[in-house]
């Protein structure tokens, strides 16, 4: 079990009523003053603290049904590489809101020596198995990322705000796969076009997924064995960041369908870690409008995009400042002469 705190309610409840006594209307701001109450209630002070420090650490691996993506496999090796270079889609977005960028080699299927040792340091093994035929993970693989996870999130403690990135080839197939499995849903309603794939592709996709439903009934219950059957090792870590992201109650923004899937099951694992999430923008994959739902989560935004990495998360960043803002900066109607 896990001792994840429950954010302050006292200082919501202060957040709430000062944002009532705001010179505006009631309610005026909308859906910022709900932000801004819940940042209070995760820092604990009215108004929260200033949100400077945000950290996106970006969870790489490679996925056994990569064959159903639009791109090849290679690609992940050649993107952990771009993201160490700062030139991904997501190192561009983090700059414009001062974020930093961590990658994390959790199971790229590649030998990765020429790269720094503190992206490979907390590497599980190259690729997962195909989940249509067998299990992603080796027994014990599933604790052993979700606890990589975990120490990842300590060594990033200092963040006033994380984002879980991702990335990796074929992993929405597997999200679907994991959001099905969690929540009772056929593969016809979860799986989606992910990177792009055709009316042909879709169909294959979707074939697999329900492939690998069939294959692990009843097995998923335990999220641990979910993990191993139907997920992968970087899905695994990125449960653990952030369960031990809420056990440090440190704000988390997740991203899209991959990081949607991993909350899911870290909520099975830590329950009551969800109050320490925000959701940062919608995916176009349909299993994570299923994963959200179920964690009574609604999106800040809605760009239609579908990158990962932690590229939606980052643009809403500048709308949790906003939110701070307006408790910190705005007058009192009170104080009016």
């Amino acid at each position: 079990m896990f001792d994840v705190p429950v954010p302050d309610p006292a200082a919501r409840t202060a957040a709430l009523e000062r944002l009532d006594g705001l010179v505006k209307p009631l309610g005026a701001l909308g859906r910022l003053e709900e932000i801004a109450a819940w940042l209070a209630a995760a820092h604990g002070t009215v108004p929260p603290r200033p949100l400077d420090d945000v950290r996106v650490v970006v969870f790489a691996g490679d996925h056994g049904v990569s064959a159903l993506s639009a791109y090849p496999r290679e690609v992940t090796a050649a993107m952990v590489r771009v993201f160490l270079a700062g030139k991904s889609g997501v190192n561009v977005l983090a700059a414009q809101v001062g974020a930093r960028v961590r990658v994390a080699d959790i199971a790229v299927d590649w030998d990765g020596a020429d790269v720094p040792a503190s992206v490979t340091a907390h590497k599980i093994r190259r690729g997962s198995g195909s989940i249509d035929v067998e299990d992603a993970l080796l027994p014990g693989e599933a604790q052993a990322a979700f606890e990589a996870g975990r120490a990842i999130a300590l060594e990033e403690r200092e963040a006033d705000v994380l984002i879980p990135g991702d990335m990796g080839i074929g992993n929405t197939a597997m999200c679907a796969a994991l959001v099905a499995a969690s929540l009772g849903l056929p593969a016809t309603e979860v799986v989606g076009t992910g990177t792009g794939v055709d009316a042909a592709g879709l169909e294959r996709k979707t074939a697999a997924v329900a492939a690998a439903l069939t294959r692990t009934a009843g097995r998923t219950e335990d999220p641990f064995e979910r993990l191993t059957a139907l997920g992968s090792a970087c899905m695994a870590a990125t449960a653990g960041f952030l369960v031990q992201a809420a056990v440090l109650g440190i704000p988390v923004l997740l991203d899209g369908v991959f990081s949607g899937a991993a909350a899911l099951v870290a909520r099975d694992i830590a329950p009551g870690a969800e109050q320490w999430w925000l959701a940062g923008h919608r995916s176009t994959e349909p299993s994570q409008a299923f994963a959200l739902k179920a964690l009574g989560l609604e999106p800040i935004l809605d760009f239609g995009l579908r990158l990962g990495e932690g590229s939606g998360a980052v643009q809403a960043v500048p709308t949790l400042r906003a939110a701070r803002a307006i408790l910190a900066e705005m007058g009192l109607l009170a104080d009016l002469a």
